[in-house]
């Protein structure tokens, strides 16, 4: 296997992104140390970094809060989306009832309806599994339903002549021919159940990413306040790249075509 510094495309893809975040961090470090931006208004890299440290412990706590609420929103929303979606094209009325319901449900803001959760179901997990399935079952429907309708009809007229089942056309063709949609309806998913978890968190909890950012903005430490941006964002990456390796699991011959 070859390595980084052997294959140039490969060095190029991380060396760019590498070298992009770190000017830009060190531009944003200069613009704050030259007083250009208050230093109260906006903390430099070194201070996030600082205030990370500082409180590792909290905020380890109440990251793990937000990721349970978060993989189990997402998981039981991909169910709720999968379900959706092989109803929609095993029957027409299905699809033609659910489709403007589900186009619906998106219009809906997110804070409109968070407070809503909460007045309903309290302050506990159910309004923040809610939302999240709320936020995340429609890219994986939408990108199934699209999945499934986009295999080759001939491929499901051989099947059929070859005496298959609907369940074997099912399984063999169109989930095979949905897997590409599938992941990229999923890696959208992912990132909507970190972000979904935490502004259910900002309405109403005990604990989470959510409640430890609205107890540091009314404390006013804006340092802290990033340091916790950062760890959502980390935590989207991480969860979209469990997202990539599983897409690589279950689809090892789409990147064996990449190189």
């Amino acid at each position: 296997m070859a390595t980084v510094a052997q294959d140039p495309a490969r060095f190029r893809r991380i060396a760019i992104p590498a070298v992009t975040v770190g000017v830009a961090l060190l531009l944003w470090e200069l613009t704050v140390r030259m007083g250009v931006v208050p230093n109260f208004l906006l903390p430099a890299p070194t201070q996030v970094v600082m205030a990370s440290v500082a409180d590792a412990p909290l905020l380890a706590t109440h990251a793990g809060t937000t990721i349970v609420e978060s993989v189990l929103g997402l998981a039981i929303g991909v169910a709720v989306g999968f379900v959706a979606a092989v109803l929609m094209d095993r029957y027409e009325t299905v699809y033609l009832a659910l489709d403007p319901l589900i186009t619906v449900s998106q219009t809906i803001p997110t804070v409109a309806i968070a407070p809503l959760l909460v007045l309903w179901f309290g302050y506990g997990l159910a309004p923040k599994i809610i939302l999240i399935v709320l936020t995340t079952f429609f890219p994986v429907a939408v990108s199934l339903v699209s999945g499934f309708r986009a295999v080759d009809p001939d491929m499901i007229d051989l099947m059929r002549t070859m005496g298959a089942s609907d369940l074997q056309i099912f399984l063999q063709v169109k989930v095979p021919g949905a897997l590409e949609q599938f992941f990229s309806g999923l890696r959208i998913s992912a990132t909507y159940a970190i972000v979904g978890a935490v502004i259910s968190e900002w309405l109403g909890g005990f604990s989470g990413l959510g409640v430890y950012m609205t107890r540091v903005r009314k404390s006013f430490a804006y340092d802290r306040m990033f340091a916790v941006i950062v760890l959502i964002s980390v935590l989207s990456l991480a969860l979209m790249k469990l997202v990539d390796l599983q897409e690589r699991a279950c689809m090892p011959w789409k990147h064996e075509e990449r190189k």
